[in-house]
């Protein structure tokens, strides 16, 4: 039997495997050891399965993952996320809309310390969805405006979906986070959009709550001000070169156990859960690049990789048509397949192709340089967005709908759909003008 033939049975076993709920991480690992075994033998598949864990882990960059994670937590425990939604609130909520509005900009903000769109999604639907219940908003525009804005968890950085396209090309964290911000703004700003158009031609979906007087609005950005202290700390000792992304990382999940001490949020129960929840994310991700780190090397030996590039090449293939089918093979691949395990599977076929095409010429981005990569690594988080909200696996929307039971799943997708069709419109910006994602990582300071 053929490498090939190998490769094409064990992606096939993945995918079914898949189907059947097993883990992403642990499907990865058993498929590429016994992929490897059937190749190489069995003394280089134990060699893969006993070498790989060992280097992931003691992996120093992947601290980031676990020390973001606490950050979120904690400000999720101590009270930090209810303060900043409502600063936004008092802000925005005198809009129509604002409440929507107001939710955006939290999930934005709670991004910045989260890196996780399901946290921010069950944090701010708990926080903002009994407000606009409260003040009549469409169970539609609302359920709609959480489920998206929570997927902003993956793009403004800590996101892991940039550590682990990190992992997967070897690309420099503290770049991908800074090209994560400006298209981060760029899509909340479009959200808010969305939402301005939906209630100018409908009102009645997204009634204006009470305005605040101007004292009000500085009491309540007061409140807000132990979690932008803490993203501005992170975030901008990144960019001003001050720290490195780890030692950001773990500067501010000090920060964030301070807040958590000085509010008197913390007991024992408290500390059992919050560190008990940052184990289970932390070791969910971990497993998951250990499995790409283990199918990685066994679907380089199936030489697949390679025959599908030069296939791709004898057709001669235009740089946009290329990119145009390569996006859509993502997207449509994102409606079905866990957002992590589509990028972890498909992109080491992917980029290679991409990287020796014309497509980084057509941008003038040089493919010996990290400027593609960092630039394809946004490409990549805002179709994993995307993902976390298309039918039927989408994960934010089953998030959303433990958190509104009552709330049909067809109102759900159906309030989702101006939103994705707005990140669709992101996703194209961004293509048209990357120098949108590399402005920040380029002008950083060393």
């Amino acid at each position: 039997m053929s490498e090939s033939t190998i490769g094409l049975i064990g992606i096939a076993a993945l995918f079914i495997l898949l189907a059947l709920r097993m883990p992403v991480g642990i499907v990865m690992m058993l498929i590429g050891g016994v992929g490897v075994w059937a190749i190489n033998g069995s003394k280089a598949a134990l060699a893969t399965l006993g070498s790989e864990p060992f280097v992931i882990a003691s992996n120093f960059e992947l601290l980031i993952i676990p020390m973001f994670v606490l950050m979120g937590n904690l400000a999720s425990i101590s009270g930090m996320s209810r303060d900043l939604y409502g600063a936004a609130y008092a802000w925005f909520g005198h809009w129509r809309g604002g409440l929507a509005c107001a939710t955006i900009a939290a999930c934005a903000g709670f991004a910045a310390l989260s890196g996780s769109s399901v946290a921010s999604a069950i944090t701010m639907g708990r926080v903002a969805l009994p407000e606009m219940r409260r003040y009549n908003y469409h169970q539609r525009l609302a359920t709609g405006c959480i489920a998206a804005g929570g997927t902003l968890g993956i793009l403004i950085p800590p996101s892991t979906g940039f550590v682990i396209y990190a992992i997967l090309t070897e690309e420099s964290i503290g770049r991908l986070f800074l090209a994560g911000v400006i298209p981060g703004i760029l899509l909340a700003g479009m959200f808010m959009l969305t939402i301005f158009i939906q209630v100018a031609f409908k009102p009645e979906i997204g009634p204006a709550a009470r305005r605040y007087t101007w004292r009000e609005k500085r009491i309540a950005l007061g409140r807000a001000m132990s979690i932008l202290f803490i993203i501005f700390v992170s975030i901008g000792g990144i960019y001003g070169g001050v720290f490195t992304p780890v030692e950001a990382a773990a500067v501010g999940a000090v920060l964030a156990v301070f807040f958590a001490l000085l509010r008197k949020r913390f007991s024992p129960g408290i500390v059992h859960s919050v560190l008990l929840n940052t184990v289970n994310t932390s070791v969910m991700i971990y497993f998951i690049i250990i499995g790409a780190a283990i199918f990685s090397p066994f679907l380089a030996l199936t030489q697949i990789p390679d025959s599908l590039a030069a296939a791709l090449t004898g057709y001669d293939l235009g740089p946009v048509t290329l990119l145009f089918i390569v996006l859509i093979a993502f997207i449509a691949l994102g409606t079905f397949l866990d957002g992590f395990a589509m990028m972890v599977l498909i992109l080491p076929i992917v980029l290679p192709i991409i990287e020796q095409s014309q497509v980084p010429a057509f941008l003038e981005l040089r493919p010996d340089s990290s400027d593609f990569n960092v630039w394809f690594g946004v490409i990549m988080v805002i179709i994993l967005e995307m993902a976390l909200i298309s039918p039927p696996v989408g994960m934010n929307v089953f998030v959303v709908k433990g958190v509104a039971p009552d709330v049909p799943m067809r109102d759900i997708y159906i309030g989702i759909l101006p939103f994705w069709i707005a990140m669709m419109i992101c996703l194209v910006i961004l293509v048209a003008f990357p120098q949108i994602s590399l402005f920040l990582p380029n002008t950083m300071l060393n």
